[in-house]
C-alpha cells in the first residue's frame, strides 16, 4: 500500500484541493494531508482549525489523514512512512517554483518522489489565497470552497 503526502497550508482548503485528493485516493492506498503551520505566511486560520476545515470537508474520503506539522517536509514524509509527495499544478506558472520543490526534496531525500496533479480546469483557477480576499470584500465563495469553509471564513470576517 503506497503511502502519498499532500503537503500545503490549506489557508483555507478549496474545491480544487479536495478535487485532488479525490483522484489521488483512487490511485494510492493512503493519503496523509500534512497542514503546515507556515508562521511566515501568516495564515488566516490557526492550525487546528485548518484541520477541522480539511476533517469535515473531506468526511467523505475514506483512506486519508490529516496531521499538522511545523517542520521540514521531507523529514515529515519519513516520519509518516510516505512513499511520495504530491503537488497540484494549476498552471504553467506553478510548474518552475513546484520543479525547484521537487528538485530540493530529492536532493534532501533521494527516496522521496514528487507527483504532480493538476485540478479539474473548473477548479484551475482557485487559490486559497484569492478566496480568503474575496470573502473580506464580502464576496461569495460558495463555489470554490466547502459550506463549512464558507461558514467559517464569514465568522472570520464578520463586521462589528
Amino acid at each position: 500500500m503506497k503511502t502519498i503526502v499532500y503537503p500545503g497550508t490549506f489557508d483555507p482548503i478549496t474545491n480544487g484541493h479536495i478535487d485532488l485528493v479525490e483522484r489521488a485516493s483512487k490511485l494510492f492506498g493512503k493519503i496523509i494531508i500534512g497542514i503546515a503551520s507556515s508562521p511566515r505566511k501568516g495564515p488566516l486560520f490557526t492550525v487546528d482549525e485548518r484541520i477541522q476545515l480539511a476533517t469535515d470537508a473531506l468526511a467523505h474520503v475514506p483512506n486519508i489523514e490529516i496531521i499538522g506539522f511545523d517542520y521540514l517536509l521531507v523529514n515529515f514524509v519519513k516520519d509518516c512512512k510516505g512513499d511520495a509527495i504530491m503537488r497540484g499544478l494549476r498552471a504553467v506558472s506553478d510548474f518552475e517554483y513546484e520543479f525547484q520543490l521537487a528538485n530540493m526534496n530529492r536532493a534532501l531525500a533521494p527516496d522521496v518522489e514528487s507527483i504532480f496533479l493538476t485540478p479539474a480546469e473548473r477548479f484551475s483557477y482557485i487559490s486559497s489565497s484569492l478566496v480568503r480576499e474575496i470573502s473580506y470584500l464580502n464576496g461569495d465563495v460558495s463555489n470554490f470552497v466547502p459550506a463549512n469553509v464558507v461558514a467559517a471564513l464569514t465568522e472570520k470576517f464578520k463586521k462589528d
